[in-house]
């Protein structure tokens, strides 16, 4: 096993970790059809969203799934042209 896999084995696990927790820290309070259909926008937590923990939550989401998207793709890629599996 090249070095090259195993640095994009333990990201993926990394990556997988960080997704996992922050959707268990994400809060899940949204209930009914207003929140279905994104009525929570014009609260003065949805104007002001970028300031709070959940804005944040989000972010820091949407890094984690970025970079598990992208060393994947990059893994798949290295193996294919390097001739070994990952």
């Amino acid at each position: 096993m090249g070095v090259v896999n195993i640095i994009a084995g333990a990201l993926l696990v990394v990556a997988s970790i960080a997704i996992i927790l922050v959707v268990l820290f994400t809060n899940t309070d949204n209930t009914g059809i207003n929140s279905a259909i994104g009525g929570g926008s014009n609260s003065f937590y949805g104007r002001n969203g970028g300031k709070t923990g959940e804005a944040k939550l989000q972010l820091a989401t949407k890094i984690a799934v970025g970079v598990l998207f992208v060393v994947a793709v990059a893994a798949t890629i290295i193996a294919k042209f390097a001739g070994t599996g990952v």
